[in-house]
């Protein structure tokens, strides 16, 4: 898609700059913290269990993760970040034009606003302390971008914010507790999306080495980056194995379609190695968590 055929602020603009891809990355979390609720909620109180609650998350989680994609798109603009002559990713919305810097700020302001709109009645499930989870959530949007990123702790706010932080509190908001069943779930979430942030990174890796982008992959390099995206899937696949313990065998068998996927996206990534092709993983790898997210949530809700 070119800059000719794309009208400023224009929808067609807005829709690329919210990245619709990215999303399964925020509903995951959400869907399996949920189905996690729900069959716990049968065993310990079936009423406890509210789907307002459930929409409420699922609804903050992607309008969070529209507002980080914009943060993205705006800072990296501001920064110089996006040369569209040397960026291997897909285009970003400021700096090909379609959307405005003044129009950006305004949706990034906009998209917070709204997120924490969203989030706000989630006090009646989870109590006062989802004002904090939700500050922490808006600091860290912000941080990413700005400051995480750049110094190799991408992917540690990437298990924080996509698997420990929302399977934790969606199931948190429903039962007002946790379990090591929700940990372990949640830890294997953020590594299964990780993965993502792996791919990317370790396409874009000599452009941000740079830019003094100091990224994990940049750190460690490509043959050490490519051994661990492949434990990334082993690892979260294995850490479902809890599930078994806790009478869910199927929420531990089923991943195992998740992992021939990884596996299969691994050995195309070390073949492709450099350049826009990778481009082919990530979207590959985007796929993978939500049949990841798919597996685990039906061998949960399948009792």
């Amino acid at each position: 898609m070119t800059e000719e055929n794309i009208t400023t602020n224009s929808a067609k603009a807005w829709l690329l700059a919210a990245r619709p891809k990215t999303l399964t990355g925020a509903a995951v979390p959400v869907m399996i913290g949920t189905a996690l609720a729900w069959t716990d909620s049968l065993l310990y109180d079936a009423d406890a269990f509210s789907w307002t609650a459930a929409v409420l998350c699922m609804l903050f989680a992607l309008v969070m993760q529209i507002d980080a994609n914009f943060i993205n798109d705006f800072f990296d603009y501001a920064k110089g970040n996006d040369d569209s002559s040397t960026r291997l990713g897909p285009l970003r919305a400021c700096s090909q034009g379609w959307v405005t810097a003044d129009a950006m700020k305004y949706a990034i302001a906009t998209t917070t606003v709204g997120a924490c709109i969203i989030g706000l009645p989630l006090i009646l499930f989870g109590g006062m302390e989802m004002l904090l989870v939700g500050l922490v959530c808006v600091v860290l949007c912000f941080l990413y971008t700005t400051h995480l990123s750049y110094i190799g702790l991408g992917d540690v706010l990437v298990v924080v914010c996509f698997g420990i932080i929302p399977v934790c509190i969606t199931y948190y908001v429903q039962l007002h507790t946790f379990t090591w069943q929700v940990l372990a779930a949640s830890v294997a979430c953020g590594l299964v999306t990780d993965g993502l942030l792996v791919v990317n990174n370790y396409r874009d890796r000599d452009n941000d080495r740079r830019d003094g982008k100091r990224t994990l992959v940049v750190m460690i390099g490509a043959n050490a980056t490519e051994h661990l995206y492949l434990a990334l899937g082993i690892t979260a696949t294995a850490l479902g194995g809890v599930f078994i313990a806790y009478g869910h065998p199927l929420a531990a068998i089923l991943p195992a379609v998740y992992l021939i996927l990884h596996v299969y996206t691994w050995l195309r990534m070390k073949r492709i190695n450099h350049g826009r092709q990778l481009n082919e993983c990530l979207g590959q790898t985007a796929r993978n968590i939500l049949v990841y997210g798919i597996c685990v949530t039906a061998g949960l809700l399948l009792i």
